[in-house]
């Protein structure tokens, strides 16, 4: 059996310095996604919603690694891996503080191996075995991210401001700008907020950056 671990493959983009800033260009992945948004009044981690489309999110990738771990032909077997989640607002300004204006792409990444077919039959067996709505709406696509600037971000949800404004001084400092949509890797459950642990917590930060 083949033994495949995208984590340590791309560690430099999954788990980067929480003490610098780093420029990186993200080649195109394949990922399993879900789009959603925030119901007014809730935020992440009260959201019905969201906790929905982790989910049924999870629930595929999860099916999709142990179809591949079991095929008869060429198995491989993988660390499923981060979630990602995409935001940004349609009205406005994206303000960290003002949750529930929020929308979102939820997304993991899969190996080059996984294909259509074997997206349709995990989708399938995830239906059996715990039928949701939000199975409908996940779909198996590239995406391409491009020119960035990322960081790891410490600590609880609530002080992300402050390490965006570094990231935003350094992309300014350098010629710079920023384009595109706020990325968020979670290295933790971004449902729960768990105050004893919310210092420990390690997110990657990621955003888009043109000249």
């Amino acid at each position: 059996m083949t033994e495949l671990d995208l984590r340590k493959q791309w560690k430099h983009l999954y788990a980067p310095s929480a003490k610098k800033i780093e420029l990186v260009d993200v080649p195109e992945f394949k990922f399993v996604m879900i789009d959603g948004r925030i119901e007014p009044g809730e935020a992440p981690g009260t959201s019905p919603g969201f906790a929905e489309a982790i989910g049924a999110l999870y629930s595929a990738a999860y099916t999709l690694k142990f179809m591949s771990k079991l095929r008869k032909e060429d198995p491989i077997d993988y660390p499923v891996m981060a979630l990602e989640g995409l935001w940004w607002v349609e009205d406005g300004r994206f303000d960290i503080n003002v949750k529930d204006n929020w929308v979102y792409t939820l997304l993991i990444m899969q190996p080059d191996h996984i294909t259509p077919a074997m997206f349709a039959e995990a989708l399938a067996q995830a239906a059996k075995k715990k039928p949701s709505p939000a199975l409908a709406r996940l779909r198996l696509e590239s995406f391409r991210e491009g020119l960035c600037v990322q960081t790891m971000h410490l600590g609880p949800y609530a002080t992300e401001p402050a390490t965006l404004e570094r990231m935003h001084g350094w992309a300014a400092e350098n010629g710079y700008r920023l384009t595109g949509k706020h990325h968020e890797i979670y290295l933790g459950d971004p449902r729960r907020a768990d105050p004893d642990a919310a210092e420990r917590m390690k997110t990657v930060l990621r955003h888009g950056v043109a000249r």
